[in-house]
């Protein structure tokens, strides 16, 4: 580690938060992070996919290619990890089976492979007579499929104590309250909370979904919105050893990322909405699909919802947006917050570096 470089102020204790905060402390730097509850927002929700192959979508190519350094930033935060905590991150890089139930889904999954070819990704064609056992679960009749080699998974909770452990060796100071304004002169910022005020050399923005803090928000140029994901938790089918399993059902998406031990994540429900709750309707839609793709889900217990709101910026890109000369605002990751955590603090220690 090298010597001390100067105080550095974090808001939001999500994925990118934590990540940040890890990332300048392991530099040298003094941290301050800021978050009444951390962990529990869009991070809490997520499946913890690392997948830009399977992420691909029409018309997001540059998010394809800042995901491409993903896998390799997760292995070394990783291996920091490991030598700041002695316990290794959970990394499985068993990659993404993707296919389609139905004859329209399939029609989908041949349009995926023209435009994962027009990106420059290589998805390999598997039959399910030829490779078996990556269709372990799947329903009989689907044959056929994608097989996305690069894809991987960790999982957010296990990140998320990680990094508090190895934060909490490292000096970060864990603030649980609400910044109220953040603001930015004589070369400092400074946050405010109802208790108190801070300052130091450079701050970060880490708020996802949530507004910004008065005083920045006046000033940006980008927006976010936020996207409401829903993630279903199960107890079953242990396809852990086996790729991630993606699909199309009836022109939805759906995913399932399953632990050791037959901990399921389901998902893929994303809509336009701040509230946090659950409907019924696409409660039920996600069900069904599950089971119509992994008929064994049938005899699966139920764990729990999980629900989290994603920052969505007007292009679908993340951003990383330089506030007021010290202040920077990381955000607009949407779907792909865990993926590019790693990426993320990496540019707000190399925008600390640039002040320092």
């Amino acid at each position: 580690m090298s010597s001390t470089r100067g105080d550095a102020l974090v808001v939001g204790g999500g994925v990118i938060g934590v990540t940040s905060a890890f990332r300048l402390a392991r530099a040298g730097w003094r941290v301050t992070l800021f978050d009444p509850s951390p962990g529990t927002g869009a991070t809490w929700a997520a499946a913890g996919m690392i997948a830009p192959g399977a992420e691909i979508s029409s018309g997001e190519e540059e998010n394809y290619r800042q995901q491409l350094g993903a896998l390799s930033a997760w292995r070394e935060v990783s291996r920091d990890l490991y030598e700041v905590t002695g316990t290794e991150l959970d990394l499985c890089e068993n990659g993404t089976l993707l296919v389609g139930f139905d004859a329209s889904d399939r029609r989908l999954i041949d349009q995926f492979e023209g435009v994962a070819h027009s990106f420059g990704a290589k998805p390999l064609r598997v039959l399910r007579e030829d490779c078996d056992e990556m269709f372990e679960d799947v329903s009989a009749g689907i044959r056929e499929g994608l097989f996305l080699a690069s894809d991987a998974w960790v999982d957010p909770d296990q990140v998320v104590a990680l990094l508090a452990r190895a934060n909490d060796a490292l000096g970060v100071d864990v603030v649980r309250q609400q910044v109220l304004s953040a603001s930015s002169q004589n070369n400092q910022v400074e946050v405010t909370t109802a208790e108190g005020s801070w300052r130091a050399d450079v701050g970060i923005l880490a708020t996802g979904a949530s507004p910004l803090p008065r005083g920045v928000a006046e000033r940006v140029a980008k927006a976010v919105r936020p996207v409401r994901g829903t993630t279903v938790r199960v107890r079953g089918p242990d396809r852990s050893s086996r790729p991630m399993l993606r699909a199309y059902v009836r022109g939805r998406s759906f995913y399932m990322v399953s632990r050791p031990g037959g901990y399921g994540v389901l998902g893929a429900s994303s809509d336009e909405h701040q509230d946090i709750l659950v409907e019924v309707g696409e409660l039920q839609r996600l069900l069904r699909d599950a089971l119509d793709v992994v008929p064994s889900l049938e005899s699966a217990s139920f764990v729990e919802t999980r629900q989290g709101l994603r920052p969505a910026s007007n292009d679908l890109a993340p951003f990383f947006e330089i506030v007021q000369d010290r202040w920077a605002w990381s955000s607009g990751h949407y779907r792909h917050g865990v993926t590019l955590a790693p990426l993320a603090a990496n540019q707000a220690l190399g925008f600390a570096q640039s002040l320092s």
